[in-house]
């Protein structure tokens, strides 16, 4: 391997590695990431702690010693993806080509599908357990955190109870009920780290605690003999892995786990190849456990580094998805005939094979919607610009609209959702949906009451089993805002204050994301869809309308009824697949389109620099890990770049511990002197570059100014012009 001058040079050469033969690592070589990685281990330390004065914090120091655990920059979800390299100025000079750019890496999640089609055993083995709790009454306990949290709710409250709901509705329920358990729409619990209350927004601590998985899962009185499918992005989430572990040890030891079936019974559903996981203690604990069943889902870098809501996530939803619905489709043909079955919405009998196979046709009619989907990008994006808001109005499609906008504020260091009765819009985004108060909303929402953490039975264990004073500290704080009582602090209802005081004014975004029957009464004005539409269109908002149906389903040609009152914007996704019997697939398109439009949109305003995102929120020892690994990158590739060293003469580059003791300076810095959505990334990077310039101190307030006047993107752009240039072949 050639010698490198930089960091993000040495990812560049990887990227293209990495895309033309290690995703999956063929011939058991060793990642070139990993290689690298260990020839850094010596660089002499550089004088930037000396010219601003630091000394490193005891947190960071704890961090850079005793974390290493949390370390994960040497995964492949944290690589950048070669294909958008230079993302954030593709976007910026062609919102389409931006768009297509980002809709390109979607593929990867055909390819690997492709590959569990030929090789469906471990697939396979899950339907039929599905299939056997279905039958027996067992529950299914889906469990995961931040965007695969997000996922698990969605499996329960978007995918299968509004299906059984709607299936005690057909006349075929007489035929079916002998032979289901009772309450069956409760079968299925989704759960994620923190409750119902992370839905919103992270809460800090629990992400990294082993205990708190273990503790949900015993709130909810999952036992062994249930079903668990544990699901994280990367495959190393400590909450997520720690829930395994607790259902594991309810087994009993190798014996009493093997004469139970517990491989049948447990799934760990995860994105990245094993090797690189298995140097992290707690991943091996599970991928090498013969008593879990592994379902790797493994695509390779995301669309914009590190940001798993993105293709892991998709594919994680869309397999796990596919699996329940084979499931389903098995406990119906029992006891229907093939016409019943198919007014359920199952068109045919495609098996675990056929569904995944599905995906391109979801894939090519999302690629179809690009150049309106730019105009909406745009129009959303100069929303943001002008100082205005937008409001993002949905019911079917309510789940997948607010995973989108809640995921926003962590991964591009935005203001979280502004709480009930604020009058004073700080968040740039806020969702309703048809609803009288915030009680019924969440109702709507969640398809049943809101469900939060019982201070009662979570603070003493997190007292005195969390031996880590910083992480016991975070945990026992959050664990404060995640009761019942967060149900009152936000109100996604399409009535009362909101209506009142916040709703869409002039040069505020409209956007009415409407599914199915939905998009032909936000077409004919009727409903809550077109009481939204008019209370916008009333009130000077601009209207983007976004729909998602079948080829020729309710709202296919509806546009023609809409040219009295055009909108702004009219997006809609057409769907060839008669077989959509949870919505699956109509979701995934949704999300997938959002995902490329939020990320764009970010994009434009320079909360992107190239396909990096430099804005991220440091709010977990994992995304400490992702903020330190980008300071160091960004700072290192100006470093060594010819501009630099012409300029300014040659620099050694920072180390992680120095690019870490930096970040957590920084980090006190923005609690102390509030910076808005200014991001600690951005302010690290050019005080360490100002610095390493003048030769001399820099104070936070100088960096924040030039940060302010300039943007990150226009500042590393004009120290190193190779930045915007796509990657070398």
């Amino acid at each position: 391997m050639p010698a490198v001058t930089s960091a993000a040079g040495a990812f560049q050469r990887l990227g293209a590695a990495v895309s033309a033969s290690l995703f999956f690592f063929p011939g058991g070589r060793t990642p070139l990431i990993v290689q690298w990685l260990g020839s850094q281990g010596e660089n002499a330390v550089s004088q930037i702690l000396h010219w601003l004065g630091l000394k490193p914090s005891a947190q960071s120091v704890d961090y850079v010693e005793n974390k290493k655990q949390f370390h994960l920059f040497s995964l492949l979800t944290e690589q950048r993806h070669p294909r958008t390299w230079n993302l954030s100025f593709a976007v910026q000079s062609d919102t389409a080509a931006g768009l297509r750019m980002l809709l390109s890496v979607d593929r990867d999640i055909s390819a690997r599908l492709a590959e569990l089609r030929r090789s469906p055993s471990a697939l396979e083995q899950a339907a039929n357990a599905l299939e056997e709790a279905i039958r027996s009454g067992r529950r299914i306990y889906v469990y995961g955190c931040g965007a695969t949290g997000r996922l698990a709710k969605q499996m329960e409250s978007a995918f299968w109870r509004p299906f059984w709901r709607k299936v005690r509705r057909h006349p075929c329920w007489s035929k079916l009920e002998p032979g289901l358990p009772g309450e069956i729409e409760n079968l299925v619990i989704g759960e994620m780290t923190g409750g119902d209350r992370a839905l919103v927004s992270s809460l800090e601590g629990f992400e990294d605690l082993p205990i708190i998985g273990r503790l949900q899962l015993e709130d909810h009185g999952v036992r062994a003999g249930d079903i668990v499918v544990c699901v994280t992005e990367g495959g190393e989430t400590s909450s997520v892995i720690g829930t395994m572990l607790a259902v594991l040890d309810q087994y009993g030891g190798a014996e009493e786990r093997r004469r139970a079936g517990a491989r049948e019974r447990l799934y760990f559903v995860y994105n990245n190849p094993d090797e690189l996981l298995r140097p992290f203690a707690r991943s091996a604990a599970i991928i090498d456990n013969p008593d879990v069943t592994r379902i790797n889902l493994t695509t390779g870098p995301q669309a914009i580094t590190g940001s798993t809501r993105m293709q892991a996530t998709t594919i994680e939803t869309f397999v796990l998805g596919a699996l329940f619905e084979e499931a389903i489709a098995r406990i119906l043909r029992r006891r229907l005939t093939v016409r019943e079955v198919q007014e359920l919405g199952f068109a045919g009998d495609s098996g675990v094979a056929g569904r995944l196979a599905s995906f391109d046709a979801v894939k090519g009619a999302v690629d179809e919607a690009v150049q309106p989907a730019a105009e909406f990008t745009a129009l959303e994006a100069d929303t943001y610009r002008q100082g205005r808001f937008a409001t993002y109005f949905a019911a079917r499609a309510l789940i997948t609209v607010f995973i989108d906008n809640t995921e926003r504020s962590p991964t591009f260091r935005l203001f979280p959702l502004d709480k009930a009765g604020e009058d004073e819009r700080r968040c740039w985004v806020q969702v309703w949906t048809p609803a009288a108060d915030y009680r019924e909303a969440w109702q709507s929402f969640l398809g049943r009451p809101f469900r939060g953490l019982r201070e009662s039975f979570y603070r003493r264990p997190l007292e005195s089993e969390v031996s880590d004073p910083y992480l016991r500290a975070a945990a026992l704080r959050s664990l404060a805002d995640a009761g019942d009582e967060q149900e009152r602090a936000y109100d996604f209802s399409f009535a009362g204050h909101n209506v009142e005081r916040r709703a869409p004014a002039a040069g505020d975004l409209a956007v009415a994301v409407a599914m199915d029957a939905e998009a032909a009464e936000l077409a004919r004005g009727q409903g809550g869809f077109g009481a939204f539409a008019s209370l916008a269109r009333g009130r000077g908002a601009r209207l983007a309308l976004v729909t998602v149906t079948g080829r020729s389903g309710p709202g296919a040609d509806e546009a023609a009824s809409m040219r009295a009152r055009p909108p702004d914007v009219r997006l809609h996704i057409a769907l060839d697949c008669l077989d959509d019997p949870l919505t699956l697939r109509r979701q995934i398109a949704l999300k997938m389109l959002l995902n490329a439009h939020s990320t764009a949109v970010m994009a434009a305003l320079g909360r992107v620099v190239g396909n990096t995102m430099t804005s991220v929120s440091p709010s977990n020892l994992k995304l400490i890990g992702r903020a330190t690994y980008l300071i160091m990158t960004h700072v290192n590739d100006t470093l060594g770049c010819p501009e630099w060293s012409e300029r300014h003469g040659p620099a050694e580059p920072v180390t992680f511990a120095e690019a870490n003791a930096v970040l957590f300076d920084a980090m006190d810095y923005v609690r102390e002197h509030p910076a808005g959505q200014t991001a600690e990334v951005a302010l690290s990077i050019v005080r360490i570059l100002e610095a390493a310039r003048r030769r001399a101190f820099v104070s936070w307030d100088e960096a924040r100014a030039v940060v302010d006047a300039q943007g990150l993107a226009a500042y590393l752009l004009a120290h190193n012009p190779a930045l915007g240039r796509s990657p070398e072949p």
